[in-house]
């Protein structure tokens, strides 16, 4: 696995850093709408968080229309970068990776705003193909595949692409990553989707429903995950959906005073309490949803976009049952980077202390 190296004022090597402190890691996604830094220490098998923080920047406003990042959209990114730089250095994290996705891979200007990024903050971002984005969404929710199916959908929604990565569950080794069959990479987010479809005064069936066709169009020309459409139609697999969108969906869904992750991490919802969700979203006006204490001004005008595409896809790969992750490539890459360092710890364990030949 490609790593971007370390912010300054990380601490690579673990100097001044005492011998029982637990070693920091840190995993940055900006993406099309959102800027996500995770800081965790090694735990058992998992992690433990000690940082997270997330902001709302929409990197991609406007992307579809100009083919560039606006000045504005890399200012807010900016922003949000400078603190992330700074929460890491004063967690003296020991290893970093910092990723972009869409709005880079898309704009013509995103390598200079990357160059940018390195000279203002010391963060040197990667642009990561939408196949490793895939694999990385699969690997932060490895914990929520339910192995008694024989097959799963993970569905990670962003703000500029939506990731589809088909599971293979049946005679799978009951831990470790299961065979990925399929994946699927479309260019619509809820960023790109909502402004390809501006709302209106009123949200509407007819204009809802040209959204979830446009997406259908996309993935229905996708024929390679086809040998498990059999598993599918038969209900013997599971969507799991990873997006803000997805996840104020189950908040919306279980009607919370406030978006609480512990909450919505890991819930079941069922094909029509999905439906349901959407429905009552669409009777709301871009005020009312914005008074939604699990969705907020900030994605009022998104989250039907992202319904949108979570229905196109349940149409297409019909599943009874959805878990809802809040949790996905931040997660996947702090997996890879702690499982990255124990392996090199234990080959060098193997090894042994160097002769005094080789000294």
């Amino acid at each position: 696995m490609t790593e971007a190296p370390s912010a300054p004022g990380a601490d690579t090597r673990g100097r001044d850093r005492s011998s029982d402190e637990p070693a920091c890691y840190a995993a940055l996604d900006l993406g099309t709408n959102n800027c996500r830094l995770l800081i965790a220490t090694p735990q058992g098998g998992g992690f433990r968080v000690v940082e997270a923080y997330s902001r709302i920047v929409r990197l991609g406003e406007g992307l579809g229309q100009s083919g560039r990042l606006s000045e504005p959209a890399m200012e807010r990114a900016m922003a949000a970068l400078k603190v992330s730089a700074e929460k890491v250095r004063r967690r003296r994290v020991v290893r970093l990776r910092a990723i972009a996705t869409q709005a880079c891979r898309m704009a013509e200007n995103g390598q200079t705003f990357i160059d940018r990024v390195a000279d203002e903050t010391g963060l040197r971002l990667q642009i990561i193909s939408p196949q490793e984005e895939a694999r990385l969404s699969v690997a932060g929710c490895l914990n929520l595949l339910d192995r008694t199916y024989d097959a799963a959908l993970v569905v990670d929604v962003g703000g500029g692409s939506t990731e589809l990565s088909w599971v293979e569950l049946k005679d799978a080794p009951p831990t470790g990553t299961p065979p990925l069959r399929a994946w699927l990479s479309v260019p619509i987010g809820v960023v790109t989707l909502a402004e390809r479809f501006p709302e209106g005064e009123t949200a509407t069936d007819g204009w809802f429903r040209t959204m979830v066709e446009t997406v259908k169009a996309e993935i229905a020309a996708f024929k390679r995950a086809d040998p498990l459409r059999d598993v599918f139609d038969a209900d013997r697999a599971h969507l799991i959906g990873t997006s803000g969108a997805i996840t104020s969906l189950a908040g919306l869904h279980l009607k919370l005073p406030r978006y609480d992750r512990s909450r919505v991490d890991g819930i079941w919802m069922t094909r029509d309490q999905c439906d349901a969700a959407s429905g009552h979203l669409l009777a709301l006006n871009p005020r009312q949803r914005a008074d939604q204490p699990c969705i907020g001004p900030d994605r009022a005008d998104l989250v039907l976009a992202g319904a949108a595409i979570l229905q196109a896809v349940q149409e297409l790969w019909p599943c009874s049952r959805v878990r809802v992750a809040d949790r996905g490539l931040r997660e996947g890459i702090l997996i890879s980077l702690m499982a990255e360092r124990s392996g090199r710890r234990r080959r060098k364990r193997r090894r042994g202390p160097r002769s005094m030949a080789a000294a």
